[in-house]
């Protein structure tokens, strides 16, 4: 038996995480509210949580985040959230329910936002908007694929292929719909490249949150070390001119100080006095 069929079918994994269950239950209320109101509902979810790239230019930014919960068609739904069962599952049991979500998140929103950006650089598409959680899912297909690429997928449940091969075929096809076809049947081309490029950029540089406030805080503390050094040179190189002025004041008395030689004094003294 495959790898994969042995992680399904243990009593161990054969349990559906609770942040994957979580996702798939919000994405399927969401369709259903929309299948009980009618397409008039549909179309104002569409409308205000789909992701049109002239409607987030407006300001409307949380479109970025809602696009990835609304789905044009019953198919649609049960594609995504199969593949987010099907590959999600392991990943969590993997990282936990928390940095998967994150994952989650940060692939889709950077899908929406590439979407975006590339809408509006090619003017094209600007106002028709974009919908399901497809780029997210081609993120997470991208997690798996650097976690287990030699794992045995069985494509369309009979052609075995390894799992690395698997999303390398997908990217390629992807990358060329998305000229062909950028928005070609409601399906946002664009988006599913965007989750793939962010997934990979996310776990090869390892950007995780912790990671960036660890780094701007060894700044922060470089600087302030710099900075220390440099008020401590230029106390020394005061108080050795204070060292010359007390000589020349012994000698010659204080009348003899020019304007200069009473400020380093002053500024001495103010010096001593923070210590």
């Amino acid at each position: 038996m495959s790898d994969l069929y042995e992680t399904y079918s243990s009593p161990g994994h054969s349990r559906t995480t609770k942040m994957v269950l979580a996702l798939i239950i919000a994405n399927v209320v969401v369709y259903v509210a929309g299948w009980i109101g009618g397409a008039g509902v549909v179309l104002q979810m569409i409308k205000w949580c789909g992701l049109t790239p002239n409607d987030v230019k407006q300001g409307y930014v949380w479109q970025l985040f809602t696009y990835m919960f609304l789905h044009g068609g019953l198919l649609h739904l049960l594609f995504n959230m199969f593949t987010l069962w099907m590959f999600g599952c392991e990943i969590e049991r993997s990282w936990g329910s928390k940095e998967f979500l994150k994952y989650y998140i940060v692939t889709g929103v950077g899908a929406g936002i590439l979407s975006f950006a590339l809408s509006l650089s090619l003017r094209s598409n600007v106002d028709i908007p974009t919908i399901g959680a497809s780029g997210a899912i081609f993120g997470v297909l991208v997690a798996y694929a650097l976690m287990f690429p030699n794992r045995i997928i069985y494509l369309w449940f009979i052609l075995p292929i390894k799992a690395k091969y698997l999303v390398g075929f997908f990217a390629i096809l992807t990358f060329i719909a998305s000229f062909q076809q950028p928005q070609g049947g409601g399906v946002a081309h664009f988006a599913h490249l965007g989750g793939m490029l962010i997934g990979f950029l996310y776990l090869k540089a390892d950007w995780k949150v912790s990671r960036i406030f660890r780094f701007l805080k060894e700044k922060t503390r470089k600087r302030k070390l710099e900075k220390l050094s440099n008020s401590r040179q230029e106390e020394d190189k005061i108080l050795e001119q204070v060292d010359k002025i007390l000589d020349k004041i012994n000698a010659q008395g204080m009348d003899s100080l020019s304007g200069k030689e009473r400020k380093i004094l002053e500024k001495a003294s103010y010096l001593l006095s923070k210590r």
